[in-house]
């Protein structure tokens, strides 16, 4: 029996003990909750951001994130397959049109054209002994017409004469037949040959056009190569600067491949990116408002690249002053698309006491209390919240900065210092 009832009261014991700590853990909650309360009942200016409710105007927007691009960029690309002699200057020069960037080996490209030089006099020269040749061939068939045509008139003379003859009793019928047959054969020789002349006149025709197209042709590569061997020296097509340049000398490079980026620094464009869930919200010629370090740049959205890409959308930005001191090359910029806008209505400086729904609570100064005060937020962008509530005047002072320590408190006393 002792030991039974030394057994149960040591199990009070611990619920005693476990007891207590909650108790005590209970009331040090509480104390530091009424004491935090009784504390946080008052508060200075300087604990806060508080700002004038305005009337002005007002977008809403989205936000991008924009680099500043050169509006116009021209790219210089290998006009042969050669190598890189030599760079002369490096990406970041300011070039003038016409100044020498590089050069590019000329000595296969030389060859090449010296070779298509030689093939054109060749070609020339056949042309001109082929035109020999065609006049020749034209004159001896005329010469030959003129002959056949002599031969007709004597055949025609000699049928006149046996006509004559076999009236007179002097020639048979048979040899007047004869006469009239070799007429006929020579009459149809004569229309042969006369055919054959035109077909040979109009081929000829024909043949020298065909010959003259081929030199044409020929003339318009040999020109095109002499267009490319000047373009192995390498020189700036406008005024700009060098933005990027193939700088590894003696490396082989094929037609075409790209060799200089010269941008010209006269007009910006921005290009702009943004979550592809805002793809749909994004037009053609939507307003823009574009932030560079404390400056702002109006503009319109130009186009829309149709790829997304990692969860983005890029579109170009055409600013309304391309030209403004402000921009350079590669600068970052903020972008806020203007979705919509208001004129003369009631807005405060955006802050943190606006994050969260439309319709929240936050505290206005009423003398030397901070009232919590309910209103209903319209459109909203970085710099400022519209609030269309009734129960918000102009000229009324709003925090605007987290009130959290506050917020279990219908209003508090608020001190200057």
């Amino acid at each position: 029996m002792d030991r039974e009832i030394a057994s149960k009261e040591r199990g009070r014991s611990q619920i005693w003990n476990i007891l207590k700590y909650v108790i005590i853990i209970a009331i040090l909650g509480a104390a530091f909750y009424f004491g935090r309360n009784a504390l946080r009942r008052t508060g200075t200016m300087n604990d806060f951001f508080i700002s004038v409710v305005e009337k002005g105007d007002i977008q809403n927007t989205l936000t991008a994130t924009g680099i500043v691009k050169p509006s116009y960029e021209r790219e210089i690309n290998a006009p042969v397959n050669t190598e890189i002699k030599n760079v002369i200057l490096p990406k970041g020069t300011v070039v003038k049109s016409g100044q020498l960037i590089m050069n590019l080996d000329q000595e296969f490209t030389k060859l090449e054209y010296e070779r298509l030089k030689d093939e054109l006099e060749l070609k020339e020269n056949n042309i001109g002994k082929l035109n020999l040749q065609y006049d020749k061939d034209l004159k001896d068939l005329d010469y030959t017409d003129q002959i056949k045509a002599l031969t007709l008139s004597q055949l025609r003379a000699q049928v006149k004469d046996q006509e004559r003859l076999v009236e007179i009793g002097g020639a048979t019928d048979e040899e007047l037949e004869q006469a009239k047959l070799k007429l006929e054969v020579a009459e149809i020789e004569k229309l042969m040959l006369e055919n054959n002349l035109d077909y040979t006149r109009n081929a000829n025709v024909k043949e020298k056009r065909n010959l003259e197209l081929e030199f044409t042709i020929q003339q318009k590569r040999l020109q095109e190569l002499k267009r490319k061997l000047n373009e192995t020296e390498v020189r700036a097509p406008l005024d700009g600067v060098i933005t990027w340049i193939l700088e590894d000398v003696g490396r082989t490079v094929s037609q075409g491949e790209p060799l200089v980026r010269i941008a010209d620094l006269n007009s910006y464009v921005i290009e702009a990116s943004t979550s592809d869930r805002n793809t749909e919200k994004i037009n053609v010629g939507m307003p823009v408002n574009v932030r560079i370090n404390r400056s702002t740049l109006t503009g319109t959205i130009s186009s829309v690249l149709p790829a997304v890409e990692n969860n983005t959308v890029k579109f170009i930005v055409e600013l309304d002053d391309n030209s403004d001191e402000i921009l350079r090359p590669n600068m970052r910029a903020e972008v806020f698309l203007i979705t919509d806008q208001k004129s003369n209505t009631l807005r405060v400086k955006n802050g943190a006491a606006f994050n969260g729904a439309t319709s929240l609570d936050v505290f206005v100064i009423d003398g030397d209390r901070a009232v919590k005060t309910r209103i209903t937020k319209g459109l909203s962008n970085s710099d400022y919240v519209e609030i269309t509530s009734p129960n918000i005047r102009e000229g009324q002072r709003v925090i605007i900065s987290e009130t959290e320590d506050y917020d279990h408190l219908n209003e508090f006393k608020i001190n200057k210092k």
